[in-house]
């Protein structure tokens, strides 16, 4: 409560200076829609297009949209600002879903480096993104394994390329430039956002630091749980509490001639705030003198142990822009992240216990040849080595060898190509090539594009050899999987004028050798001999490639900019997915086969929006009206949740100084209070906890 009333005061307080203190009239922005058609994406193509003029569609989110929706993490910015992707959480965690298929077929990349282990995109650290890319659909030519659902590329602010000015006139050494951004944000239940980022420039060294705190409480929207059909007390909480801290550094040398050299680092540290003292009941059965059995209920102690989790990245890199028409690229970074338990009991030996810890390494070269005004040509070759050690076994080690070439062609005036293949050689798995094609035909201010891609996804060290003894039902790895492999088709029509964006696409996802849980048979138990060894098991199963997916979508979008700069809009996105597997029939020992949607898919979402900016003078007022549709998502263990909107409310307040903004932030969250109050361990729509209001302020200092 004293953070909050601190917060206020601090908005109010900065209110009234801004009132007092101007120094400059503040120049309005251009228009809205002026400044979309003037972004820049990478991701579809790995080279820089105008978004309006990429032949592979791409979907931007700005920083001016994440910092008017008040968005602290990555998963909120998708989930609000798009409507090709969902999220499912339950008692095992926040799991994220792209048209159809879940996060392990979604690549997620940071400035164009793959991101790897957990916690991919809640270390993503918002105090210094630029922009989101989200790159719909199989990717593999361009980025290699896991890209088969989509590509979500996160840009962050980095300094702009030093001025060389002052060295290159003589007239002394150019100037310290920069900027520093400050932001505080809090919401009920103790969510609490805290960022800093500075950008600095002097001569031809750059940096670019960013630090984030994030956490939040735990909470409950029902206090209630089913045992054995009835409802009985819970302590276990819906929304986990944590905190976590993420910092970064990169160091950019411009050494002349056209060399560019990059150092780069960062840290994170995450941990989970479970209730120590929290209780459950467990149901077990007591034979009675009548020969009965009655059900006794338990007090069992929810949770003995906290989850912790760190993860470091280092890289380095140069760049070389031999000519205008030849640039050359050379990186290297790895990616590490640790894993344990924390008992509370900490006085006990072995209080921490190692769950996992990986190792990602990854070098690629690069060129960019422009063959002429009509030609682009990128190719390169990418080294990746992985290794992955559990609690239950020792270091295992992984390589893949691929290369690499795009060509961008420009066949006709109007009429724009890209060809691209990836060859891919893995230690296990020999060796696979994935091709990519696309079109554009652009007459006036229509857009056509139609394309094709390959996807691919090397099974991973974990499901090769993890080996799950935890539980009652026994999971066992399988060094015989093969590479999960799909075909993804899409074609789109997009009309834009100065006052309007229409958009319409289709796509159809076909994926075959999906690796899932096979349950194995009284023989292969027995053979295996993991009737001996895990006796008290019920359950005994194995990752295996079972299951094939087709998933067809469409998507539909509309932007109106009106005058006044009011802008009003929505999206929508229909996906339908059928997936087939084989179950094991328990009584007959034979596998069946059987078909129904992928797991946590969800067949219709939305996203409806309104917003309006104005400036006067100094003083510059957006308010922003977001609305999130989300239709019934299925589970294979759970059924079906229900559907669920929200409504959001944004208020944002930018006032102008000589060298500083000041930006306090308003609104309300969840306006019309929905919730999904149903017991713990629900297939749950939302865990939020209904409406409440937030507050948010940031400093800009430039110079």
């Amino acid at each position: 409560m004293k953070l909050l009333q601190a917060t206020q005061l601090a908005l109010m307080s900065s209110l009234f200076c801004c009132t007092n203190l101007f120094a400059q009239k503040a120049t309005p922005d251009s228009t809205m829609r002026n400044r979309e058609l003037t972004q820049v994406v990478v991701t579809g193509t790995g080279t820089h297009n105008r978004a309006q003029n990429a032949v592979v569609p791409v979907q931007v989110i700005t920083s001016e949209e994440l910092q008017r929706m008040h968005v602290t993490s990555l998963e909120d910015a998708l989930k609000q600002l798009t409507s090709s992707v969902t999220t499912m959480t339950n008692g095992m965690g926040t799991t994220m879903m792209m048209n159809g298929l879940n996060e392990d077929y979604i690549l997620i990349l940071e400035n164009g480096k793959r991101l790897t282990g957990d916690d991919r995109y809640t270390r993503i650290n918002m105090a210094n993104v630029k922009r989101i890319e989200v790159l719909s659909g199989a990717s593999s030519a361009l980025y290699g394994s896991e890209a088969i659902g989509g590509v979500i590329n996160i840009i962050t602010k980095d300094p702009s390329r030093p001025s060389l000015e002052g060295k290159e006139t003589g007239q002394g050494v150019s100037p310290l430039r920069g900027d520093i951004e400050g932001s505080t944000s809090y919401t009920s239940k103790g969510r609490f956002a805290e960022s800093i980022a500075a950008n600095i420039e002097k001569g031809r060294l750059s940096s670019s630091s960013s630090f984030q705190h994030l956490q939040a409480n735990n909470w409950q929207v029902n206090p209630t749980e089913e045992v054995m059909g009835r409802l009985m007390p819970t302590g276990r909480v819906m929304s986990q509490g944590y905190h976590s801290n993420q910092l970064n550094q990169r160091f950019t040398w411009d050494v002349g001639k056209g060399v560019t050299v990059y150092l780069k680092g960062s840290f994170y540290d995450y941990h989970t705030d479970r209730p120590q003292m929290a209780s459950y009941y467990k149901s077990s059965t007591k034979k009675n003198k009548a020969g009965g059995k009655d059900t006794i209920y338990t007090e069992t102690k929810a949770y003995s142990y906290d989850l912790h989790r760190q993860d470091y990245m280092y890289g380095l890199g140069a760049t070389w822009k031999v000519s205008s028409k030849t640039y050359l690229e050379a990186d290297f970074y790895s990616d590490n992240l640790m894993s344990e338990r924390d008992s509370f009991d900490t006085v006990r030996p072995g209080g921490t216990q190692l769950t996992k810890r990986t190792h990602y390494y990854n070098g690629t070269l690069k060129g960019i040849f422009r063959l002429g005004s009509w030609n682009k040509l990128s190719a390169g070759a990418e080294y990746v080595h992985e290794t992955y050690e559990s609690y239950n076994f020792a270091f295992r080690t992984m390589y893949t060898l691929s290369l690499f070439a795009q060509d961008e062609i420009r066949i006709l005036k109007n009429l724009q190509g890209v060809l691209g293949l990836r060859y891919i050689h893995n230690r296990y798995f020999g060796s696979y090539a994935t091709p990519s094609a696309a079109l554009m035909y652009s007459p006036g201010k229509f857009r056509f594009r139609a394309g094709y891609s390959a996807g691919y996804r090397t099974p991973t060290l974990l499901q090769m050899y993890y080996e799950n003894d935890e539980t009652k039902n026994i999971t066992i790895g399988n060094q015989d999987l093969k590479p999960e492999k799909s075909n993804y088709y899409n074609v789109s029509a997009e009309y834009n004028n100065r006052w309007l964006s229409l958009k319409v696409g289709g796509f159809i996802n076909d994926v075959r050798d999906m690796i899932s849980y096979r349950v194995l048979t009284d023989a292969e138990v027995a053979a295996i001999g993991l009737d001996t060894k895990y006796s008290t098991a019920t359950k005994y199963q194995q990752r295996d490639n079972i299951d094939k997916a087709k998933v067809k979508g469409l998507h539909l979008g509309a932007t109106f900019y009106l005058p006044q700069n009011i802008r009003l809009g929505g999206a929508y996105t229909f996906t339908d997915t059928e997936a087939e597997t084989i179950e094991l029939n328990t009584k007959t020992q034979q596998y069946e086969s059987t078909t129904e949607p992928t797991d946590r898919s969800v067949k219709h979402t939305g996203r409806v929006f309104a917003g309006w900016e104005h400036t006067w003078g100094n003083y510059r007022l957006n308010i922003d009206l977001n609305g999130h549709l989300q239709g019934r998502r299925w589970s294979t263990s759970y059924g079906w949740a229900p559907s669920f909107t929200q409504f959001d409310l944004h208020t944002t307040h930018t006032f102008y100084l000589k060298n500083v903004e000041l930006i306090p932030g308003l609104g309300i969250e969840n306006i019309f209070n929905k919730r999904d109050t149903r017991p713990w361990n629900s297939n749950f729509s939302t865990l939020h906890p209904g409406r409440c209001v937030f507050v948010s302020f940031k400093l800009r200092v430039k110079n």
